[in-house]
């Protein structure tokens, strides 16, 4: 049912560090009868930083009260029940499958960050969940923000319409460099000390491969026409990231996927200081190539022609939540659930071939009994040792 312009739509946060503070102006700007009346997150002072920038930002459309901040593990839950129409869920990615499952019981409207699970039982549950919200006409839009991305979008629109031929092979690179550490503060149990540096341990980020080069990986999959590879064999490692405040995460990856019909996927990505940075992708058709380039330079080569993408970049982070609040206002539900779906279960088949060091095919992954959900939600939970994958060691499960 389409939501009247002058309706107010309640909106949650659900995880208030840097990417849900930022995903909330976004969906404020995105309407003006948006509010944010609740927010909910692990650590109150994260909370309370990320409301106090949010209001700097959209003094006008900010109203949460004490009582529409929640604290703790049952955070989630408490702002699902306090009368949210929207919710937007950028918590680390091992808490998704559970959120987004709660918000489309509940029956909200998602905003849910990428990447969408951390293991395959995760990935098993957020594909019914995904089901669920199309029943229930549920928008749910995903932060894989390339997609709303105009000069991808015309970049790809032309692929699919065969502008290099069959694509018979995509490299994509992911490089950067380090990103933030924590240090630990003597107070903190190791349950707190692991989510305040959630990104160095796979049960809460799912490794860099997935939670920040997966946006490349989307691509791939966006590239191949949404079909989905057979197979993955990979490599990774720890080089320079090997102390123990980096957690049990590798630095660098290296994926081949393989097609049914002969067609290839090469994927690489790293976090290293001092090293070369690159977020490419170059597509090999049988009639053509395309270079994508992260917005600023997309191009498409077939013989002696050449298409350049020349309009100014939009803002796709802004993009997706405009789209999500039209749809919910004309009634007519975006539902991007199987792509984000896929996506995440594509670098995740690249984090087991490399951690195992075997080949791992499409159905073995989505079919892993590997459960990466510590032994409960609570402070002072004794969390079980995880080593450092040692590939032709470490079992495939």
């Amino acid at each position: 049912m389409a939501a009247a312009e002058t309706t107010e739509l309640r909106v949650g946060l659900v995880g208030c560090g840097g990417r849900g503070t930022g995903a909330a102006v976004q969906a404020l700007c995105a309407d003006p009868g948006a509010r944010l009346t609740a927010m909910a997150d692990a650590f109150s002072d994260r909370l309370e930083a990320s409301l106090a920038t949010i209001t700097a930002a959209r003094p006008d459309q900010v109203n949460v009260a004490e009582a529409g901040r929640f604290v703790g593990f049952d955070a989630c839950a408490d702002l699902l029940a306090s009368g949210v129409d929207v919710v937007l869920l950028a918590t680390p990615p091992g808490f998704r499958p559970a959120h987004l499952k709660a918000a489309v019981d509940a029956g909200k409207h998602v905003f849910c960050e990428k990447p969408v699970a951390v293991d395959a039982p995760g990935i098993r549950s957020v594909y019914e969940t995904v089901e669920e919200a199309r029943r229930r006409k549920l928008s749910l839009v995903s932060g894989f923000c390339w997609r709303y991305s105009d000069a991808e979008r015309e970049t790809f629109r032309r692929i699919a319409k065969g502008a290099i031929g069959d694509v018979l092979a995509v490299h994509s690179c992911y490089n950067t460099g380090p990103i933030w550490v924590r240090e630990r503060a003597a107070e903190w149990s190791e349950m707190e000390y692991q989510m305040r540096n959630w990104y160095y341990f796979t049960w809460l980020s799912g490794d860099h491969i997935v939670e920040q080069a997966v946006h490349s990986i989307d691509k791939m999959c966006w590239a191949m026409g949404g079909r989905t590879p057979t197979s993955a064999t990979a490599s990774g490692g720890r080089q320079v990231r090997t102390g123990a405040e980096y957690g049990h995460i590798f630095d660098h990856f290296g994926v081949r996927y393989e097609y049914a019909d002969g067609a290839m996927g090469f994927h690489n990505c790293r976090q290293q200081e001092g090293c070369s940075m690159a977020v490419q992708d170059r597509l090999v058709g049988s009639k053509g190539t395309a270079f994508i380039d992260g917005g600023n330079r997309n191009e498409i080569r077939r013989g002696r022609k050449l298409w350049r993408y020349e309009a100014e970049a939009n803002d796709m982070y802004q993009a997706e939540h405009d789209a999500l609040f039209a749809s919910i206002r004309a009634g007519r539900p975006i539902n991007d659930g199987v792509s984000m779906t896929n996506s995440t279960l594509m670098a995740l088949l690249g984090r087991m071939s490399a951690y195992t060091g075997r080949t791992v095919t499409w159905a073995e992954a989505l079919e892993s009994e590997e459960d990466l959900t510590p032994p409960s939600y609570s402070w002072d939970v004794e969390m079980p040792h995880v080593a450092v994958a040692r590939p032709g060691e470490t079992r495939f499960v």
